[in-house]
């Protein structure tokens, strides 16, 4: 038992080392929390995966580009969308990517989820569906009534070396509407799996989550 627990120290010791991260969710930044839903939420602990380079559909996490009105240190979660010299824009609600909106695959087997609004502080209810980009089918929230609406972007190039993140949450983003296009070298790390949710180890159906 000794050197089975040895070896399998040494090899949890070498994949956090150079392949994996486990990460808590920030729990005291309520904009972070209602954009990341409804795959993620607040108080979450979660596995990143840094050894491979995120493709087109990845959730990554990433340090937020400098600005005067932000903290030092804040860290964003976005999906990619978009990568270099491709064109993104919004019109009624919906992110297109080089003139094309992403489809809509089926209803999540939840369909409706509470969000607060971090401007108001009010509950809605948010309707999930999944929806694909790149390879990737995911959750995302959509249409609350109720919920201030999401303004229109005229279309944009994505800048040399960049990647465009978009929150799961259409409805109540934080992405790079907020902060523009993000460096690629700086989002190393890939969300693949919740370990505990933020209702603790006994909320069985967030447990051992796979973050698609």
């Amino acid at each position: 038992m000794f050197w089975l627990a040895l070896a399998l120290g040494l090899v949890v010791g070498v994949a956090r080392a150079t392949a994996i991260r486990w990460w808590r969710v920030p729990s005291d930044d309520p904009y972070l929390d209602a954009s990341i839903r409804p795959t993620l939420r607040a108080g979450d602990l979660v596995i990143l995966w840094r050894l491979t380079e995120p493709n087109v559909g990845d959730l990554v996490l990433c340090p937020e580009p400098a600005r005067e009105d932000t903290e030092s240190g804040r860290i964003v979660i976005g999906r990619i969308v978009a990568e270099q010299r491709d064109t993104v824009a919004v019109k009624d609600g919906r992110i297109l990517v080089n003139d094309r909106a992403f489809a809509t695959e089926s209803r999540c087997a939840e369909t409706e989820f509470l969000v607060q609004d971090p401007e108001t502080n009010e509950e809605f209810e948010q309707h999930c569906s999944m929806e694909r980009v790149g390879a990737t089918v995911h959750k995302v929230g959509k249409s609350g009534v109720g919920i201030r609406p999401v303004p229109d972007r005229s279309a944009i190039d994505v800048n040399d070396g960049d990647v465009w993140l978009a929150s799961d949450n259409r409805q109540l983003p934080y992405d790079s509407r907020d902060y523009g296009s993000v460096p690629r070298d700086e989002c190393t790390e890939t969300v693949i799996l919740r370990l505990v949710s933020a209702g603790g180890y006994f909320d069985v159906a967030s447990r051992l989550t796979v973050i698609d």
